[in-house]
C-alpha cells in the first residue's frame, strides 16, 4: 500500500527562482512535479516546451507529471519524453484516436494518463479504463492556475472510483485544479489518489510545510 501521492504544480512556481522551488520541492514531502504544457490552441494560454521541462528534469529529483493541454498531442509525444517527461497525460477531448495515443505513451516507457475537462462525464473513459496508469480529473476549467475549485469534480471523481474497481485496475485518480487543505480531505475521501496542488503551496507562507500537512491527512492509501 501507498500512501496518496502530492504533485505541486510548477505553473505556480516563482520563475526568477526557479531553482530555489525546485529545490524546496525536492527536499519536502511530495512525489511529482506536475507539469502544465499549453499550447494557446486547446487552451487559451501558453506554457513551457520541451526546453524548458529539459531543465526542469534536470533540477527535479523526482518525476516529472506532464499534463498535455494541446492540441494533437500524438505529434509531441516522443519528444516530451526525451524531454524528461515520467508521466504523460493527454486530454480525451483533444484525441479523436484515444486508445492510439495512449499505446504510444506506453511505447516511450513513460505512464499514460487521460484528462478529462469539468464537462466531460467519466463513463467516457469506461472502455479504456485498463490502459490506463492515470485519470487527471479537471476541477477548474483548463488555462489558467489560481482557479477556485469546481465541486460537480466530486461525484465524478467516486463514478471513476467504481469503474476502476469493476475493472479491478491501478488507475490513479489525479485531481487538478483549485485543490488546497481546505477540500483536499474531501476530494481523497471520493477517491483521489494524487492531489495536484499549485497556488495553494507556493503561494503559501511556508511551502514545503503545506505540502507535508496536504501529504498527512487522513489514511488514503492505495495499491501499487
Amino acid at each position: 500500500m501507498k500512501k496518496h501521492l502530492i504533485a505541486p504544480s510548477v505553473l505556480a512556481a516563482n520563475f526568477a527562482h526557479l531553482e530555489r522551488d525546485f529545490e524546496m520541492v525536492n527536499q519536502s514531502d511530495a512525489d511529482w512535479y506536475h507539469v502544465d504544457v499549453m499550447d494557446g490552441r486547446f487552451v487559451p494560454n501558453i506554457s513551457f516546451g520541451m526546453d524548458i521541462i529539459s531543465t526542469m528534469k534536470k533540477l527535479a529529483s523526482k518525476p516529472l507529471d506532464v499534463h498535455l493541454m494541446i492540441v494533437e498531442p500524438e505529434k509531441y509525444i516522443e519528444r516530451f519524453r526525451d524531454a524528461g517527461a515520467d508521466v504523460i497525460t493527454v486530454h480525451y477531448e483533444a484525441c479523436p484516436h484515444l486508445h492510439r495515443t495512449i499505446q504510444q505513451i506506453k511505447e516511450t516507457g513513460a505512464k499514460a494518463g487521460v484528462a478529462l475537462n469539468p464537462h466531460t462525464d467519466a463513463s467516457v473513459l469506461e472502455p479504456i479504463i485498463e490502459e490506463l496508469d492515470l485519470v487527471c480529473v479537471m476541477s477548474v476549467n483548463p488555462g489558467f492556475g489560481g482557479q477556485k475549485f469546481i465541486y460537480s469534480a466530486i461525484p465524478k471523481i467516486k463514478k471513476l472510483k467504481e469503474i476502476i474497481t469493476i475493472h479491478n485496475t491501478k488507475t490513479l485518480i489525479e485531481v487538478d485544479g483549485g485543490v488546497g487543505l481546505q477540500n483536499a480531505e474531501k476530494i481523497l475521501q471520493a477517491g483521489a489518489n494524487v492531489l495536484v496542488a499549485g497556488s495553494s503551496v507556493f503561494k503559501s507562507e511556508n511551502p514545503s510545510q503545506t505540502i507535508t500537512k496536504l501529504k498527512e491527512i487522513g489514511g488514503y492509501t492505495f495499491h501499487v
